[in-house]
C-alpha cells in the first residue's frame, strides 16, 4: 500500500488539450508532464483554466482536441485504466454528515472493490499516514476544516494511485494544517507518486515544488523546473535592502546613486537594480553607514513564486 505503480514514462502527459464551451475557450492547447516522485505547481489567476484542465486529467470532462495520458493511458480510450492510476481530490467536497470517518473510507473502500481483510489492512494504513487514528470514530461533521482535508486526502489514497491530482487543498486551512498538508504532499513525492497541485498560496508551493506550469487565459505562459522558471524572468540583478533609518531616506539616498537604478519597496525593505560588483556592493554598505541610514540586510534578492505570477500574467479574465 502506498506505493507507486511501476511504469517507465511520465504519470501524467497532457498533450495539447483544447477544451471549448461554446464559442467560449477555457484551455487552449496546453501541454505539460509530470514524472513519477514529482510535484508540479499549477498556478494562474481566477478563471485561468486550472479547474477545467484538472477535470480534464481526471476523467471528468473531455477535451475537445488533444489527450491526456495516466500511466500510458489516454483519458479518451482507456478512462477506466486511467481512472484505477490516478486520485482526485477536488476543491471543494461533500461528506457524509451523519457517518463517522471510519465508516466514510470504508464506504469509498468498497466502492473502490477492496474487500476483507485487503479493505481493512488499507484502511488502517492510509489512516496511520494521514494521523486519522484518533478520529476514527468522529462524526464527519464535527471535523475541523483541516482534518476534513485529511480525509479527503485519506480516501483519495485508498485504491493507492500513482497519480494525485490536488485541487487547492490548502484552501481554508490555518497556519498549522497548511505545514502540516505540505509535509502530507512531499512525503507521497518522497514514495514515487506523481502530484499535480494547484493552489493561490504561492510560498506554500515553493517549498514543495519540482515543477511549475503557469498558465492564463487558458494557455500555458511558462513550464519546467521552479529554478528554471524563476531565472528565465529575471533580467536583472535584484538586491534587497532594509535599513533602520525611514524608508523614505533611503529611497532619497539610492535615487542619487549611479550604480543604484530602479527602486521599489518590497515588505519590510527595499528592492533595487544594483550595477556594479562586490566591490561595489561594499562601497554602497559603507555609504548607507555614513549616511546614518543604519543598514542591517543587504543580499541578493530570490526570485520566488510570487515573481513568476506577477510577471508571467496580466491578470486577464476570459
Amino acid at each position: 500500500m502506498l506505493t507507486s505503480t511501476a511504469f517507465s514514462g511520465p504519470s501524467l502527459e497532457v498533450r495539447r488539450i483544447t477544451k471549448r464551451f461554446g464559442s467560449f475557450t477555457a484551455v487552449d492547447q496546453v501541454s505539460f508532464a509530470v514524472g513519477r516522485g514529482e510535484v508540479c505547481g499549477f498556478i494562474g489567476p481566477n478563471g485561468a483554466g486550472k479547474t477545467t484542465t484538472m477535470r480534464i486529467c481526471s476523467t471528468l470532462d473531455l477535451p475537445d482536441d488533444g489527450d491526456v495520458l495516466i500511466g500510458g493511458h489516454s483519458v479518451i480510450d482507456e478512462p477506466r485504466l486511467a481512472r484505477r492510476r490516478l486520485g482526485f481530490m477536488p476543491d471543494s467536497f461533500g461528506a457524509y454528515s451523519a457517518t463517522t470517518v471510519s465508516e466514510y473510507l470504508d464506504f469509498f473502500a468498497r466502492a473502490y472493490g477492496l474487500v476483507g481483510e485487503q479493505r481493512v489492512r488499507t484502511i488502517a494504513e492510509v489512516m496511520e499516514f494521514t494521523a486519522l487514528g484518533p478520529l476514527a470514530q468522529k462524526l464527519t461533521s464535527s471535523l475541523s476544516k483541516g482534518m476534513k482535508q485529511r480525509m479527503c486526502l485519506a480516501k483519495t489514497l485508498l485504491h493507492d494511485p500513482a497519480l494525485l491530482i490536488l485541487d487547492e487543498p490548502a484552501s481554508g486551512l490555518d497556519p498549522r494544517a497548511r505545514i502540516e498538508l505540505r509535509e502530507l504532499v512531499r512525503a507521497l513525492a518522497e514514495m514515487g507518486k506523481a502530484v499535480l497541485i494547484s493552489s493561490h498560496i504561492l510560498s506554500e508551493l515553493a517549498e514543495i515544488c519540482d515543477t511549475v506550469a503557469v498558465i492564463e487565459a487558458g494557455r500555458l505562459v511558462a513550464y519546467g523546473r521552479v529554478e528554471e522558471v524563476t531565472q528565465g524572468i529575471c533580467t536583472t540583478a535584484e538586491m534587497w535592502l532594509r535599513c533602520l533609518a525611514p524608508t523614505e531616506r533611503v529611497e532619497r539616498f539610492l535615487a542619487e546613486r549611479h550604480d543604484v537604478g530602479r527602486v521599489r519597496r518590497d515588505g519590510r525593505g527595499l528592492a533595487l537594480e544594483f550595477r556594479g560588483d562586490d566591490s561595489g556592493a561594499a562601497e554602497l554598505v559603507v555609504a548607507l553607514v555614513r549616511a546614518e541610514l543604519r543598514p542591517v540586510e543587504f543580499a541578493p534578492r530570490e526570485t520566488d513564486l510570487e515573481d513568476v505570477f506577477l510577471q508571467l500574467t496580466k491578470g486577464q479574465v476570459q
